[in-house]
């Protein structure tokens, strides 16, 4: 019996001396867009709870295939962005601050534009001068809401409501 007690107070003091190492740190990531919309459930079709503007850090607490659950730093909001919104570096807004300039490259910019920016359309633009861009521009404007996307795809038999919507 005393080699049992040996057992058991060693174990308990491994446990106590190691526990605060198996405590994860919190993951933080940045907005890596304009704006982000963060959502109730892990879906574009997700009823949005909140906003997030580029460079807003965010904790990580969850990930469900190509979404990352999150909650928004120092508003507390809680709720699902999908992974291409985020990146793990620290984006630098304040002139002036050290790693200002490390913090997002333009081409990282134009690649979270979708591949676009101006110097990058401007040259699209001069290489096909023979199109017509008056819809590309027109469709720049549009705003499609998620009550919009929802109609569509009921509409269209291509998802039933009661399943909630694409994923």
């Amino acid at each position: 019996m005393t080699c049992f007690r040996l057992l058991i107070t060693y174990l308990v003091m491994f446990w106590v001396l190691c526990a605060p190492m198996q405590v994860s740190a919190e993951e933080t990531m940045s907005v890596q867009v304009k704006e982000s919309e963060i959502r109730s459930t892990p879906s574009f079709l997700g009823k949005i709870v909140a906003k997030a503007a580029y460079g807003d850090r965010v904790a990580v607490t969850g990930r469900s295939g190509s979404w990352t659950k999150v909650t928004l730093k120092g508003a507390g909001t809680e709720g699902w962005m999908h992974a291409s919104a985020l990146t793990t570096k620290r984006i630098m807004l304040k002139a002036g601050q050290s790693d200002v300039k490390s913090g997002t490259t333009q081409d990282e910019l134009a690649l979270a534009g979708k591949g676009f920016n101006n110097q990058v359309e401007a040259s699209f633009i001069k290489q096909n001068k023979n199109l017509d861009y008056t819809w590309v521009n027109r469709m720049e404007t549009f705003k499609v809401t998620t009550e919009m996307m929802n109609a569509f795809l009921v509409l269209g038999d291509v998802v039933s409501e009661s399943k909630g919507g694409a994923q």
